[in-house]
């Protein structure tokens, strides 16, 4: 006798179903045989659900306070460069200053000029002004050595006629002012000055002459430790030294009158080689014991020559001398003795 196999196929839902039916089933037969049993009915398998694990609490008494971390005293660095911070130096703001408003009545000058641009020295200009907030004002002349030398009350608006001096040289100053004390208030106004002379040289100073050049005989003559010099229409004896003591130059007012004074002293003969200076260098040299004694004897004779003598002024009214020398170059004399200089090749 054959066993008939039947396969069926059932799906996962049915398969459950008909668990749960034979479940059901065996539970009734059980029933019958025996004590009372409850009917078990399966549920999913709960998911774990994790314990939280109690934080401990500080007990009073039992626990131990925390210690404060100890902080290290700062280091001070020694024996070398701080450190530059990377960001740059580190800016300090300035202090907040108080300005102070001007105050508007103020005296105040609101322009100061004159007619010309530049002026010749011996002609005339105007001055014009205007000012605000005063009464008067006063115009002052400038000295080229700063001095204020003239001064003209004038009122706060007007024009005023000034004329230059002959002997003014590179530019005319004035100064306009007005008001008082911790309120005066000062313009200045330069004019140039156009050079009315030329110099008798090539290569003269920038600086203007005081005139024009003074043509005059010359007497030169050269002893051992530096050289005379006489000047016949300055009437002058120039002493030049060369020890290299001071002063560097001495000047003579011309005292020779040859109707009463000897050209030489006959009882001096001097050493082979050497002579004895004649009429105005011979009577300043034998009258003189600074000369005498610091140039020495003559070396040369004189030379007489037709020459040119010229004068600049400095801004303290000081003379710078230029003087024609016998062998063709030009000396010049500093002020008050200080040094003298050959300023053109022969």
């Amino acid at each position: 006798m054959h066993r008939l196999v039947i396969r069926v196929r059932l799906s996962r839902r049915r398969q459950a179903a008909l668990a749960f039916s034979l479940l059901c089933a065996l539970a009734v037969i059980m029933s019958g045989c025996g004590a009372t049993a409850a009917v078990i009915i399966p549920t999913d398998i709960p998911s774990a659900t994790p314990s939280p694990t109690p934080t401990p609490t500080r007990t009073p008494g039992r626990d131990a306070t925390p210690t404060e971390t100890p902080t290290h005293p700062p280091v001070t660095a020694t024996g070398g460069p701080s450190p530059t911070p990377l960001l740059g130096p580190t800016r300090t703001s300035p202090a907040a200053t108080t300005t102070r408003p001007p105050n508007p009545n103020a005296p105040q000058i609101e322009f100061f000029t004159s007619d010309v641009l530049a002026v010749a020295p011996g002609q005339s200009l105007t001055l014009y002004w205007s000012t605000r907030n005063a009464t008067n004002a006063t115009i002052y002349r400038l000295e080229p050595d700063g001095t204020r030398s003239q001064l003209w009350n004038v009122p706060p608006d007007g024009s005023l006629p000034v004329s230059t001096r002959r002997s003014d040289r590179d530019r005319v100053q004035f100064v306009l002012a007005v008001g008082e004390s911790t309120q005066r208030v000062e313009q200045m106004l330069e004019l140039p000055l156009s050079c009315p002379d030329t110099w008798f040289f090539e290569g003269g100073p920038e600086t203007c002459p005081q005139g024009p050049a003074i043509e005059s005989q010359i007497v030169e003559q050269e002893f051992e430790r530096g050289r005379m010099l006489y000047v016949r229409e300055m009437n002058r004896v120039y002493a030049l030294f060369n020890d290299g003591l001071a002063p560097a130059w001495v000047v003579f007012e011309n005292r020779f009158d040859p109707a009463i004074h000897p050209e030489s002293e006959e009882s001096f003969i001097p050493p082979p080689g050497y002579l004895q200076p004649l009429r105005q260098l011979g009577f300043v040299w034998r009258g003189n014991d600074l000369v005498r004694n610091r140039l020495g004897l003559a070396i040369m004779p004189e030379a007489a020559y037709d020459g040119f003598a010229q004068v600049a002024r400095t801004a303290n009214n000081a003379e710078n001398l230029y003087v024609s020398s016998a062998n063709g170059s030009v000396l010049r004399l500093a002020p008050e003795g200080e040094s003298w200089q050959i300023i053109t090749a022969p």
